[in-house]
């Protein structure tokens, strides 16, 4: 059975950061593309960041310069950092697992990360 379980979210003040984790059991995590998204209230699940199999990175225009995504092999996690965080990255932040898209697309239960003073 696959599970990305997330976790590390919470509240934090405006410009603080938060650093979100997914451990993956059930799959080779080596060989999945791994990706974080977001989805605020009222709008659509968009793509936060993603590191591929063999490491290469793409960021959301309004992330880039202030999250980072990383993944640990030996771990089976893949982790993003946030810093600087404003009111706008306020979402259910999401971990996803893909190999062969559409063929294996997984999807965690999601944090809530929440941005407020």
């Amino acid at each position: 059975q696959v599970q990305l379980v997330e976790s590390g979210g919470g509240l934090v003040q405006p410009g603080g950061s938060l650093r979100l984790s997914c451990a993956a059991s059930g799959i080779s995590f080596s060989i999945y593309d791994m990706g974080w998204y977001r989805q605020a209230p009222g709008k659509q699940r968009e793509l936060v960041a993603r590191i591929t199999s063999n490491i290469r990175l793409n960021y959301a225009d309004s992330v880039k310069g202030r999250f980072t995504i990383s993944r640990d092999n030996a771990k089976n996690t893949v982790y993003l950092q946030m810093n600087s965080l404003q009111p706008q990255d306020t979402a259910v932040y999401y971990c996803n697992a893909v190999y062969q898209f559409p063929s294996w697309d997984y999807w965690g239960q999601g944090t809530q990360v929440t941005v407020s003073s």
